[in-house]
């Protein structure tokens, strides 16, 4: 199965959808790569993209502030561990609930199957008569 390109159609006013033609035309590429890349980088950081002009981005370096594109984020090793601990007991306790649902399953076709009349104790107490437990 191939990876298929979809298409994405939206407004915007027009001093906006100038404004994009000015970018797409100062880094000389057309007006949709403009969109792949932002979306491209949006999927990438899962939403987490800020789009600042670079005189922003260059006050904010001089400022002192760390600013890098694209944003990392050290993990430590302890983290990254219990992730992987933890995604392994989830696959281990999706399997268990695999096995019970089979098991009920089992269990529902064979009461199915089960042709004697079944008997709540609650029903035993109000009638005389008396039973035998197999």
């Amino acid at each position: 199965m191939g990876n298929k390109n979809k298409t994405i159609s939206f407004r915007v006013n027009e001093d906006a959808f100038e404004a994009l033609q000015a970018i797409a035309e100062e880094r000389d590429i057309s007006l949709s790569a403009v969109f792949r890349d932002y979306v491209d980088q949006l999927v990438e950081h899962d939403g987490q993209v800020e789009v600042v002009p670079e005189a922003d981005l260059k006050a904010r370096t001089d400022e002192g502030e760390d600013v890098s594109f694209p944003p990392t984020v050290e993990v430590p090793k302890r983290f990254v561990r219990e992730h992987e601990r933890l995604e392994l007991e989830a696959e281990h306790l999706r399997e268990q609930l695999e096995e019970y649902k089979a098991y009920v399953n089992d269990l529902q076709d064979r009461l199915e199957d089960e042709e004697e009349e079944i008997l709540l104790l609650d029903e035993l107490d109000d009638e005389d008569e008396s039973y035998q437990l197999r």
